[in-house]
């Protein structure tokens, strides 16, 4: 099985931004931290989710992006020093993407063990974070968003760890393919009816899935 690299650890806590002007709040700010880090069940220690009704819980404990698309944005941007944790990730990795990435792989990172569990569905924080209004449409158009994952085994991860895969539970599942199924309307009954008792999948998307498959 693959094995990639995580290349950079981002935390951050959520805070009110542009507080003279139209005040806004959220933790999409991160900055990278290292040594060794604590990864428990909800979140990494010194991060935390400002809006849980789509952010954190158990099943959204952090967010992984793909390293192999920052230098495609720094190009598009004009961004040059783009950095690691710009789409507001927790763990930046190596070799995985979204058309590589399934639904219900476990990999061993470090001390713990995380699933994936979700897409991450990009919003207007985005764009805002980075003052670019239509960066959030660019990275929905391309299925960059990344994705969550939950936390199997809490413990200590750094910078450098391998992230290997250990378990694949829906290989044909991934991310890029749930995205497509979570955003345009496809009549696929089969997927709907897996996806609606995945496991892995955070539950109010377990549910969505329920209903559709009737």
């Amino acid at each position: 099985m693959h094995d990639s690299a995580l290349l950079s650890i981002q935390v951050g806590m959520p805070g009110v931004h542009d507080a003279n002007a139209k005040p806004w709040e959220s933790g999409i700010f991160k900055h990278p931290v290292s040594g060794r880090v604590w990864l428990d069940t909800l979140n990494l220690a010194g991060d935390a989710q400002q809006d849980l009704k789509v952010h954190g819980g158990p099943f959204r404990a952090v967010l992984l992006y793909s390293a192999s698309h920052y230098p495609v944005w720094r190009a598009e941007l004009d961004l040059p020093d783009f950095p690691y944790g710009a789409f507001g990730e927790n763990l930046t990795i190596s070799y995985w993407t979204e058309t590589t990435a399934a639904l219900g792989d476990i990999y061993e990172l470090g001390e713990a063990r995380i699933q994936v569990t979700q897409p991450r569905q990009p919003c207007w924080k985005l764009a805002r974070r980075w003052g670019l209004k239509d960066l959030t449409a660019r990275v929905a158009a391309t299925g960059w968003g990344g994705w969550y994952a939950r936390v199997l085994q809490p413990g200590y991860i750094e910078a450098g760890d391998a992230l290997k895969l250990t378990e694949r539970l829906y290989p044909e599942m991934t991310i890029a393919r749930l995205n497509a199924l979570i955003n345009q309307d496809i009549d696929d009954p089969e997927a709907l009816a897996l996806l609606a008792d995945a496991e892995p999948l955070t539950p109010g998307w377990r549910q969505h899935f329920a209903k559709l498959a009737g």
